[in-house]
């Protein structure tokens, strides 16, 4: 597995489970990704951002919405179980056990 690989399966993992820490609606906006995703130390691009999103969606990790120019993703009951390790997709890294 090369480090482009490695570093998709991160950047999916990460927008997962900030999708996850929404505890409310689980659902953010391309925007607050990004700033979080460079809050996490994976610095990555708009387009990097939209590019991952379009492939957990068609994963059928999240859901992806339009709304005034920008994406809005929710997260699935699949893609939360990805997120806290309950089960695994080929493409998205496997959350480490917490403790």
């Amino acid at each position: 597995m090369g480090f482009n690989e490695l570093l998709a399966e991160n950047q999916r993992l990460a927008m997962l489970k900030l999708l996850q820490e929404d505890t409310g609606a689980y659902t953010l906006n391309e925007s607050m990704l990004h700033d979080c995703m460079g809050l996490l130390g994976i610095k990555c691009s708009r387009d990097v951002i939209r590019t991952q999103l379009a492939w957990l969606q068609e994963q059928g990790l999240i859901t992806l919405d339009e709304t005034l120019g920008f994406y809005v993703a929710t997260l699935t009951s699949r893609g939360f179980d990805v997120a806290v390790g309950n089960s695994s997709a080929p493409g998205v890294k496997r959350p480490r056990p917490r403790g």
